[in-house]
């Protein structure tokens, strides 16, 4: 994590005593203290051994990380930065299906057949062009409506069809991961589980981040996504949404300042099987899912940049 450094004290004025002069001297100003990880938990023990583990796996990780959890099987929560605002990249795309689905159960209709082809692309290929496509058809006004119903209120959308860089939050992540696993009035169960199918079907080059060290009997349901830019460098980001072996949990991880894409992957993946270990340790020893070696992501077109094709790499250690 990035410290500000002190600046030298510096000499202010000077008064006369006995004769001497003495100097006024300026108190340095102090290191920002970066914030902690902080969890809870209905389970004895487990929101200590959390803290200490995430915060373990990110001591040596340059860069800014945002994480979030919930576990609804014991109650447990844990967050970092919760809202704080990154460029969203292609995470954004549950969003939009999500808004898709929210506004044709509002029509009380089906999806398309042109609809569910673009949204199977979008998701479980990170396809860009039929991201643009259904954002272009839903419009912002949709798009707001749904983040209203959603209570999701820290989310900006991207401006001029640049959804890549809308503005989101672990906080508003997790509340969606939170409509997309259980019962609600925002989504229907059918949409539910259409998203999570799609998010379970996702190509095995992009199944990295938040599935990192899956415990056998999980299922896991990811969307990921990166973008670099001028300023912050990689931002690096991965949801997840896990069941099985008596559990039920979402997982967010936001990330910038990241030297390369895989440098923002391998931090992802430390967090990831940190928290996978602590809430089942029972079989975390038998790994069903390891995630690719070579992850790859479509990155969505930003202003002042061509686009980009998917870029692959392996991550960093």
């Amino acid at each position: 994590m990035t410290q500000l450094r002190s600046r030298p004290a510096r000499l202010l004025g000077a008064g006369m005593a006995a004769g001497a002069l003495i100097p006024t001297v300026a108190a340095a100003a102090p290191a920002a203290t970066p914030p902690a990880v902080a969890c809870t938990s209905g389970t004895a023990g487990l929101a200590a051994k959390l803290q200490k583990d995430i915060t373990a796996a990110l001591a040596s990780r340059k860069g800014t990380v945002a994480v979030g959890l919930h576990d609804r099987s014991t109650s447990t929560t844990c967050s970092l930065r919760a809202t704080s605002a990154y460029d969203s990249a292609s995470i954004v795309k549950v969003t939009v299906l999500a808004t898709l689905l929210w506004d044709a159960k509002k029509h009380n209709r089906y999806l398309t057949d042109r609809e569910d082809t673009l949204a199977t692309a979008m998701i479980t290929e990170s396809d860009n062009d039929a991201t643009g496509a259904l954002w272009k058809q839903l419009g912002l006004t949709k798009v707001n409506g749904f983040l209203t119903a959603a209570g999701m209120t820290l989310t900006k959308p991207g401006a001029d069809g640049y959804w890549g860089l809308t503005q989101i939050t672990v906080q508003d992540e997790q509340k969606l991961l939170g409509l997309v696993t259980a019962k609600n009035s925002v989504l229907s169960d059918n949409s539910r589980a259409y998203i999570q199918k799609l998010m379970g079907d996702v190509i095995p080059e992009q199944r990295w981040g938040t599935p990192a060290g899956t415990p056998s009997g999980v299922s896991a349901h990811v969307k990921n996504g990166w973008l670099q830019r001028a300023t912050h460098g990689w931002r690096v980001h991965s949801l997840g949404t896990f069941s099985g072996a008596g559990h039920d949990y979402t997982i967010t991880v936001l990330t910038q300042d990241n030297s390369t894409m895989d440098y923002g992957v391998a931090t992802i993946q430390n967090v990831a099987r940190a928290i996978h270990k602590d809430l089942v340790p029972s079989v975390s020893a038998q790994t069903a899912y390891v995630p690719t070696s070579r992850p790859q992501e479509a990155i969505p077109a930003v202003p002042g940049a061509p686009a980009v094709p998917a870029v692959s790499a392996v991550p960093a250690r």
